[in-house]
């Protein structure tokens, strides 16, 4: 096993095994693989802002990107959810596995700086509006030599997808794209993007259409294939390429051993 790194993101939707890949990357660090975990919790999040009477908006931008409208009130609820549950019992379970996990957000150690969107602008019902007081941001700078040393101390880092401004506000941001930024950031060989599909489909969600390998010139036409969320990931990718990572996968999180069966190509590999 090389001592590159990889980064692994972890779908923050239903489906996606997150003890199967514990197990799976603990076996990968025992044997020597350095690696970086970077996890959403978007269902999570959407079951407690429900149950706390503050439920969901997804808006979509012209460019037909879908995300969560993040104002004051929707961040508490997804900070709770996403820093506070998936990031605590993802680092329990990796270390029940022996692995000396450290769980943080991007807004620790300034580990994620963003560029806040105070304003974003939404198509709703065929008609385009500004939306403000929006706390979210798109990544601009990453703490590589935070990680790196975690790395060298023997930790592996757990990162929640949460950023500070440059006022030190803290924002959501996307956690495909934040991904590709630490991998960029850490020079990483492979970006490992896991969710609950078998990767990029032509025909979504016809599986038999899935495109097993998508060359970085290609990536223009792939992001039209992309449906809903699956947009972010192949942007994310192609942010994760031009920031000079070797390759990414975007491969299933649901199925045994993920780390390892996306690593061997099981997936839309592009690069």
């Amino acid at each position: 096993m090389t001592n590159s790194i990889t980064v692994v993101k972890l779908g923050g939707t239903e489906g996606v095994d997150f003890s199967a890949i514990a197990q799976d990357a603990a076996k990968m660090i025992a044997e020597g693989q350095k690696l970086v975990l970077v996890h959403g919790g978007s269902s999570e999040a959407n079951a407690l802002g429900e149950a706390v009477g503050k439920p969901p908006r997804f808006v979509t931008s012209p460019s037909g990107y879908t995300s969560r409208y993040t104002n004051r009130e929707t961040l508490e609820v997804f900070a709770m959810a996403v820093n506070g549950k998936v990031n605590t019992f993802l680092v329990e379970q990796l270390q029940m596995l022996g692995v000396n996990a450290l769980g943080l957000s991007g807004v620790d150690g300034g580990l994620l700086k963003a560029k806040r969107k105070s304003a974003i602008r939404i198509v709703e019902n065929g008609k385009k509006k500004m939306l403000r007081d929006d706390y979210t941001g798109k990544i601009n700078d990453v703490n590589a030599d935070l990680l790196n040393t975690l790395l060298d101390a023997g930790y592996v880092p757990v990162v929640a997808p949460m950023a500070m401004s440059e006022k030190g506000e803290t924002l959501n941001v996307d956690a495909d794209r934040a991904a590709a930024e630490v991998a960029a950031a850490l020079d990483a060989d492979t970006l490992l993007l896991l969710t609950a599909v078998p990767g990029l489909m032509r025909e979504f969600p016809d599986e038999s259409t899935m495109i097993k390998e998508i060359p970085q010139a290609g990536i223009e036409k792939a992001i039209e294939y992309a449906e809903g969320r699956m947009k972010k990931k192949v942007l994310g990718a192609q942010e994760a390429l031009n920031g000079g990572v070797k390759q990414v996968i975007i491969a299933d999180g649901r199925v045994e051993n993920p780390i390892s069966n996306a690593l061997a190509g099981n997936g839309t590999v592009i690069g």
